[in-house]
């Protein structure tokens, strides 16, 4: 509840006025905690995460991605599908099973990159990665490598559909769809 980054402080000011409002007028606030999102809908924006979702491009794009965090850097992720579900399921959960209005943690995986690269090349056998870790490696330190998110498991029966393997293969599929229309793979 200290973020050091402006998008830290951002969500936490929004996560307290939603609770102001809960308790303060009845107000009925839900809300979630998302790790890294990985989508195959939006471009990177440079972002500490981002790393996820460049090197399917670059993967596609010329078989080489240069990270600018570790190999062994873990953190947790969520693949799009998954979070517009958890958003979905937590409007449609019954109020009185909640015990939180906007502290609900969702997570979908946890890896490294050198994971990530690994599973990509299982599907593009010459891809490449290199890594030369920037300043956004010292947010990334920061974080959690994983989210407890046992509480809304509990609460209303949450649970991921997509793992890294699935997760890569359809990011991998939807791209070259999109970059080759007459390739579906």
């Amino acid at each position: 509840m200290r973020p050091t980054t402006i998008y830290g402080v951002s969500k936490v000011t929004g996560e307290l006025l939603a609770d102001y409002y809960a308790h303060h007028f009845g107000v009925d606030v839900r809300g979630v905690r998302y790790p890294g999102i990985i989508s195959s809908g939006a471009l990177p924006g440079g972002g500490t995460t981002d790393y996820a979702v460049e090197i399917f491009y670059a993967a596609l794009r010329s078989g080489h991605y240069s990270a600018f965090v570790r190999e062994d850097c873990r953190l947790p992720m969520m693949y799009m599908p998954d979070c517009i579900n958890a958003a979905l399921m937590l409007m449609e959960a019954d109020r009185a099973k909640l015990r939180f209005q906007t502290g609900y943690n969702v997570s979908g995986m946890s890896f490294t990159l050198g994971q990530l690269a690994a599973e990509i090349a299982k599907h593009l056998p010459e891809f490449r990665c290199t890594y030369e870790p920037d300043a956004r490696q010292l947010i990334a330190d920061s974080w959690p490598q994983s989210l407890d998110d046992s509480a809304a498991r509990e609460d209303w029966s949450w649970q991921p559909h997509y793992d890294l393997e699935r997760m890569t293969s359809d990011m991998l599929t939807v791209l070259a769809a999109r970059q080759n229309p007459g390739d579906a793979r």
